[in-house]
């Protein structure tokens, strides 16, 4: 069996506050002629901050969870060079598109990278990948450990070269356990770890999620794997290998809330957190639309029933009592859908605004586009590029005092493929 690991050895200044004040003003105006929203700019304004400068990460990760992961970390200032085959990333391909190599699906999961082509299937193509890891901070990867052995790409190999090397890889399912070897995508965890059938219909079909969500919950822990070997790198000088397998990471990501009372032994109760499982949570249908409304604290409960002048709701231990008032959420909220329909949307954002109850208008797509407060911050940022003409990206999420500094540079759109091999490896 192909072992993967093995011991071996904020606030904004004032100027800030300016300049996004300025943006929100660009994003609420409609690009003339084209529908599109968002700052039109001829260059790209560059969201990357220094937080992992001189950081070198070497990627041999494709289509999401990986790419996911490290553009994170290129967002925050490493250096990404994204190893590709000659057919590139599968995800490339994803369409619409203007070239052959870089798809709009592709653009937004590789942002601030740079590709490099190499067979590693050669000789020639693993000696470039052994030259590369000698002076790397992390490798990472989502293949079976067996296939990335296959490649030359496996933690004894690499660390035999740079002991100093944080090795993190994401593969389908953990190697200790008997399905090591399975093939895995996000559709496939969704099924395995209990998403889809907790997403059934009314019929009780199991549903995927319409979002690549495992693919992406465990790009968030593998870029926290990776900071976390960095860390420790850090302190200690040496390098180490970490896993983070798909299945056991949705399956507790998921079972952290829905364990319920088998946290308990004996069990006690259901498995699923009951909150989230009655058919009465959703958002709220008005007289004009449809509402996310959510009292949460007691306060928040009695607040709502006193501005719908439910005298008798407001002192029913059913909402003062926060131990009733979990087993009895169903009811609740099957209230809130009875009283949210007696006024518009319009009216009951305003009451609930004053009533400090949290509360949401439910956002389609094309309203994220146009959302006043996306608007605000700066989210989207429309440029041309030489290559892919005039796109939309969206900006990194993360803000971070004293690291904000929004020249305009060069653009940085995900790269084309292999166009920085030969500055790379010569």
């Amino acid at each position: 069996m192909e072992r993967a690991c093995r011991s071996g050895g904020s606030t904004m200044t004032a100027g800030h506050a300016s300049y996004w004040m300025s943006i929100a003003i660009l994003l609420t105006t409609q690009t003339s002629g084209t529908g599109n929203f968002g700052q039109l700019s001829t260059e790209r304004l560059v969201f990357m901050f220094k937080l992992l400068d001189g950081i070198r990460i070497i990627d041999l990760t494709t289509i999401v969870l990986g790419p996911y992961a490290t553009q994170l970390l290129a967002d925050l200032g490493a250096e990404v060079i994204k190893v590709e085959s000659e057919q590139g990333d599968v995800f490339r391909a994803v369409r619409p598109g203007r070239t052959e190599d870089v798809g709009a699906g592709f653009m937004n999961f590789n942002r601030n990278k740079r590709s490099i082509v190499l067979d590693l299937k050669s000789e020639e193509g693993q000696k470039s990948l052994r030259k590369l890891i000698g002076n790397a901070d992390v490798l990472v990867h989502n293949m079976r450990p067996s296939s990335a052995a296959s490649l030359g790409a496996d933690y004894e190999a690499l660390q035999a070269i740079n002991p100093n090397l944080v090795y993190c890889y994401s593969p389908g399912f953990g190697e200790r356990g008997p399905d090591r070897s399975a093939p895995a995508y996000d559709d496939i965890i969704q099924a395995r770890s209990g998403l889809a059938a907790i997403n059934a219909d009314n019929s009780g079909a199991p549903q995927f999620v319409r979002t690549i969500a495992c693919d992406k919950v465990v790009g968030l822990h593998l870029a926290m794997g990776i900071q976390a070997g960095l860390i420790h790198k850090a302190r200690t000088g040496k390098g180490v290998c970490i896993e983070v397998p798909m299945f056991e990471t949705m399956a507790s990501f998921l079972l952290s809330e829905h364990l319920a009372g088998h946290s308990l032994v004996p069990e006690e109760g259901e498995l699923g957190y009951e909150r989230l499982m009655t058919e009465n949570r959703r958002p709220h249908k008005t007289s004009d639309g449809y509402l996310a409304i959510l009292p949460y604290s007691t306060k928040h409960w009695i607040r709502f029933f006193e501005l719908s002048d439910e005298p008798e709701w407001q002192t029913s231990s059913k909402v003062t009592n926060p131990i009733l008032r979990s087993k009895n959420i169903d009811e609740l909220y099957a209230k809130i859908s009875e009283i949210a329909k007696t006024k518009s949307t319009k009216e009951w954002q305003l009451l609930l605004t004053e009533a400090d109850i949290p509360h949401s208008t439910v956002n389609s797509l094309e309203d994220l586009l146009r959302d006043e407060h996306l608007a605000a911050v700066g989210m989207f940022n429309i440029y041309d590029d030489e290559r892919l003409g005039r796109i939309r990206e969206i900006r990194s999420p993360f803000q971070v005092d004293g690291e904000l500094d929004y020249e305009v540079a060069a653009n940085r759109p995900a790269p084309g493929l292999g166009e920085g091999t030969s500055d790379l490896l010569d």
